[in-house]
């Protein structure tokens, strides 16, 4: 009994928590239909009249879903002067014929097709956009991942927050859309609610930067003033450093209530669980003690627990019920706020969504070593990383292998 209590404590407590990330949401997404940007003061229109020229970056690597239409996007956008610079590593790489195609459809417009190989930091993002700020035309940059899918506005409505020269970054509200299976589901319930709901409370209501690398406006001179992309290259969360680093500079990092889609369509579970146990290390390493606070957070997860280790009751079954409810009830909410489309049967699965995420919650504490893009780091403090330490055994195994390989070939 005094299990069930305790448990049933912390979960009201996180559904407290939970109901003040839809509160931010709400109040983030309100400001847009009253004209407004988040982050600027109440009540004050946005410039529409402010359109600087616009470089716009996008680092690519591999074919992601819905990746022609998430690119040709920013080749419609109503905006009078900007350029597209697709930055590749590789020549092989695949994603240069959907450049191709979407340079010789636009002929108009001012792309590139940025081929050039980089290996100064331990981060492949970071390595990819290096070249890419070096060849950008315009004082105010844009880094934008392939996976984001925007409206013709979208332009104007990040560069309006910049006409304050207070102003050093502006990032965007993201959804997810168009999941077609079990791990685009999650991955989409999952930003539509945690990742949206955390961010818009940090910014909203406690004042802080929160900054998610699918969108962000610069200066090319304030990036250059906190050290640069070559300052970030080491970094997981290079996205989270240069907002906490821009912010420490005195300069103002705003979100925008233009939410942008973030297409996930096609992803397996096993991609979820990678991602978000990678994420999950990162918001270790960066929050420390306050990552304990996510758990808690987790009012699905931590309703289930007393059903694991009191057993099946009427009590324990109707916390879990109950709880599950009211979160797939709020969850549903932010998903028409956000005008997701999302099919109202899928929001079943929040329960389901929650209790993998608490799973995977314990991860990090076990773990700092991740695999990203074929290599893999150690993370350190804010996400630094290192090089994995390869035992002897291990780095003379591979490279047996390695020269058996060349001489078969």
């Amino acid at each position: 009994m005094v299990i069930f209590w305790i448990f049933a404590v912390i979960a009201m407590v996180g559904l407290a928590g939970y109901a003040g990330q839809v509160a931010a949401v709400i109040k983030t997404v309100r400001a847009g239909s009253k004209g407004t940007v988040a982050g600027t003061p109440p009540g004050q229109a946005p410039e529409e009249d402010f359109c600087p020229p616009i470089s716009i970056l996008k680092p690519l690597k591999g074919l992601d879903d819905n990746l022609f239409d998430n690119l040709e996007s920013f080749c419609l956008q109503d905006y009078p002067a900007y350029e597209i610079i697709f930055s590749i590593q590789d020549h092989d790489d695949p994603v240069c014929r959907i450049v191709r195609k979407i340079r010789a459809k636009y002929p108009h417009r001012e792309i590139s097709i940025l081929i050039e190989k980089c290996g100064d930091g331990l981060n492949p993002k970071v390595n990819n956009l290096i070249p890419a700020v070096r060849a950008a035309r315009y004082e105010h940059v844009l880094i934008s991942d392939s996976n984001v899918l925007v409206g013709r506005d979208y332009l104007r409505a990040v560069a309006s927050p910049m006409k304050d020269d207070r102003v050093g970054l502006v990032s965007s509200l993201i959804r997810g859309v168009r999941g077609r299976t079990l791990g685009s589901v999650f991955e989409n319930l999952h930003l539509n609610s945690f990742i949206a709901g955390s961010v818009c409370l940090l910014d909203r209501f406690l004042h802080m930067p929160c900054v998610i690398g699918k969108s962000m406006l610069m200066r090319k001179g304030d990036l250059e003033e906190i050290g640069g992309m070559q300052a970030v290259k080491d970094f997981l969360a290079e996205d989270y450093i240069i907002g906490k680093r821009m912010h420490d500079s005195g300069r103002r990092v705003v979100l925008s209530n233009y939410a942008i889609s973030n297409v996930n369509e096609y992803w397996g579970l096993k991609k979820f669980i990678n991602r978000h146990t990678r994420w999950g290390k990162l918001r270790w390493k960066i929050g420390g003690v306050k990552y304990l606070s996510e758990l808690a957070g987790n009012a699905v997860f931590i309703s289930f627990l007393p059903l694991l280790l009191s057993g099946f009751s009427a009590m324990t079954a109707s916390l879990a019920i109950g709880v599950s409810a009211v979160k797939m009830a709020g969850d549903y909410y932010l998903g028409r706020r956000l005008d997701t489309g999302m099919n109202p049967l899928l929001y079943l699965f929040v329960p389901v969504k929650d209790i993998v995420i608490g799973c995977i919650w314990f991860v990090p504490l076990l773990s700092s070593s991740v695999v990203w893009r074929g290599n893999r780091y150690v993370i350190g403090d804010n996400s630094l990383l290192a090089p994995y330490p390869e035992s002897g055994l291990w780095t003379l195994s591979t490279r047996v292998f390695n020269a058996l390989r060349t001489r078969e070939a």
